[in-house]
């Protein structure tokens, strides 16, 4: 019997599905308090930590499901993220007048210790090894 990959959400990846778990509430609370309470002050802002928040619990959803499906949502998951975080950091710095308070991505994450530049790396790096592993695994014993 062939061995089974290891799961997205086994080893390092139980690591990932922590900090993204984290960071999706994390968000998901900033931005309901943001909404919530201040809404007109910065929108924008405030949205694209609701938005961050939505992608985080994708995210961690796709590493913990595992399997060919869970890797491809996570893997979606972290490259949007990563885009947004690229993007956003890089406007927060050009335009600030756009965000007149922080989101989560705002300077690369500034705000968190530069962990949501740092996360989607990682779930990228951690999802092509999952892959590759599984694709070993696919291939026919000599």
């Amino acid at each position: 019997m062939p061995e089974q990959p290891a799961d997205t959400a086994a080893g390092p990846g139980r690591v990932l599905v922590g900090l993204y778990g984290l960071f999706a509430l994390a968000a998901g609370a900033r931005a309901a308090v943001q909404l919530a309470t201040n809404f007109a002050e910065a929108p924008v802002a405030y949205l694209l930590s609701a938005l961050a928040a939505v992608i985080y619990v994708v995210a961690t959803i796709g590493l913990v499901r595992g399997g060919p499906g869970g890797r491809r949502t996570a893997m979606i998951a972290c490259t949007v993220e990563l885009v947004g975080v690229l993007v956003v950091g890089t406007l927060s710095l050009t335009d600030r007048a756009a965000f007149p308070d922080a989101t989560v991505w705002s300077v690369y994450g500034k705000g968190y210790g530069f962990v949501p530049l740092v996360l989607p790396v990682l779930g990228l790096l951690w999802l092509r090894h999952q892959a590759e592993l599984a694709a070993d695994d696919d291939e026919p014993a000599a």
